[in-house]
């Protein structure tokens, strides 16, 4: 196993511009993903699902935002095979180019007033490019940081991409506050939800940037001249890690489930629960939302870096355990409707989110070989973001209509929270040499 990941030849100046490169990918490619999921919850029942009653409009564009994450695996499967084969840096470039081309598309689609059943159908062909397109980025841009990363600084490196997140997250957010708050509520349906949207064009910029500006990572050009070397073609990443490595890819999509469920029951089921269930004001959530995302800016950095020296799966565990006690009284704290009930209620779970997503990224690295990394990464956390993220929203809605208690839903995060500790406890006894024991008591450089 390796534990450094390049070579002497990387200067700290091509490291800090690549870890840049790779955090403002990951940013601005998740702002585009995000804005999809706040209009989801605010606007898109109302715009491209009107005919309904207001609950089957809810459910029919948590629907619509869940398609994206059953795209996802196919982004990653799509997006590892050709990384393994071809380069971590390429498949990016058009990772980028595909979401900026549908997200600014989505922000000029008419609504379903103007072109009927055409416009909730456009809505869905477009927001599953967008699912295959996060599903290619987030193991380019993940690989792109850690395999770039100096001796004992793996996690830390792996957690700029993590950053993206929350950084896309503030910035979704405080666009549509902003453009709810300059215009009137009539002009926000009309055409204001459009503007984030089409701001997500800009990410073509970047795409250009890193195409021209960026190289390919120091392991896989050691990994492709070992395969050139053997004279041999090698079976695909794909079928190397459903032959050899399924059981891990398995596990680690388990381990993570939980988290993905968490943060989108965060910001886009609780946006909708307290709106419309709770009847607080939308700019009031909006902005706890924001606050706990800029809560997550310091966390993530902090536990990815205690990772690197006591190992993964302590800071990792931390985390899970955190949620699965947190459940309960994060409901209870917003059923009380009280704006400070709420702000407790979602920092105390983005902190238990954050302490998870900083050793993430090198987590699922280092639980692969570089020669299939791209692949089995990418596939363990965009399988969980189906079964997590994707359906948590949705389940929300449905267990909250049937079972009128939020309870229900901090019984489901409990049920995620007990599968991930199981997952990380199997992935622990079966690759112990990988899993949390890898780039620990390095000295800083």
């Amino acid at each position: 196993m390796e534990t450094s990941s390049a070579p002497a030849s990387s200067s700290p100046a091509e490291r800090a511009k690549v870890a840049a490169a790779a955090a403002a990918a990951s940013a601005v490619e998740w702002y585009d993903y995000f804005v999809f999921g706040i209009a989801a919850a605010l606007i898109f029942s109302t715009q491209f699902f009107p005919a309904a009653s207001p609950v089957a409009g809810v459910l029919a564009s948590f629907a619509t935002f869940a398609v994206g994450f059953l795209a996802r695996p196919l982004g990653g499967v799509l997006a590892g095979t050709l990384g393994d084969r071809h380069g971590r840096k390429p498949v990016l470039v058009v990772s980028l180019t595909t979401m900026g081309i549908s997200t600014a598309l989505i922000g000029a689609l008419p609504s379903y007033s103007t072109l009927g059943l055409g416009a909730p159908a456009l809505l869905v062909a477009l927001r599953v490019l967008q699912g295959v397109a996060v599903g290619a980025q987030w193991g380019g841009a993940m690989l792109l940081a850690t395999e770039y990363a100096p001796p004992g600084r793996r996690g830390l490196y792996g957690s700029v991409v993590q950053l993206g997140v929350p950084i896309s997250l503030v910035l979704a957010n405080c666009l549509f506050l902003v453009t709810s708050a300059a215009m009137s509520r009539a002009d926000f349906a009309l055409w204001g939800w459009r503007v984030p949207f089409l701001l997500g064009g800009l990410i073509l910029l970047l795409a250009w940037y890193i195409h021209r500006r960026v190289e390919e990572t120091p392991e896989f050009r050691r990994a492709e001249a070992q395969l050139a070397a053997a004279e041999a073609p090698g079976r695909s990443p794909l079928h190397r890690i459903l032959r050899e490595h399924f059981g891990t890819v398995v596990l680690a999509a388990g381990s993570f489930i939980v988290n993905h469920a968490t943060f989108y029951i965060g910001i886009t089921g609780v946006l909708d629960y307290t709106t419309r269930h709770l009847g607080m004001p939308r700019s009031t959530v909006l902005t706890v939302v924001l606050l706990g995302s800029v809560l997550q800016l310091g966390i993530i950095p902090l536990s990815a870096r205690i990772s690197d020296r006591v190992g993964r799966i302590p800071v990792y565990t931390l985390g899970i355990g955190g949620l699965l006690l947190w459940a309960v009284p994060m409901f209870l704290l917003i059923d009380t409707r009280s704006v400070p009930a709420l702000v407790v209620a979602l920092f105390v779970s983005s902190t238990f989110l954050s302490i998870m997503y900083g050793p993430q990224a090198a987590l699922f690295s280092e639980l692969f070989d570089a020669e299939v990394r791209y692949t089995g990464a990418s596939l363990g956390y965009q399988i969980s973001g189906v079964l997590g993220g994707g359906l948590a929203p949705l389940f929300m809605v449905l267990l909250l209509e049937n079972t009128r208690t939020s309870l229900s839903v901090s019984a489901y995060m409990v049920v995620l929270a007990v599968i991930g500790l199981v997952s990380v406890w199997l992935l622990a006894r079966r690759s112990p040499n990988r899993a949390g024991a890898e780039e620990r008591a390095v000295p800083a450089e």
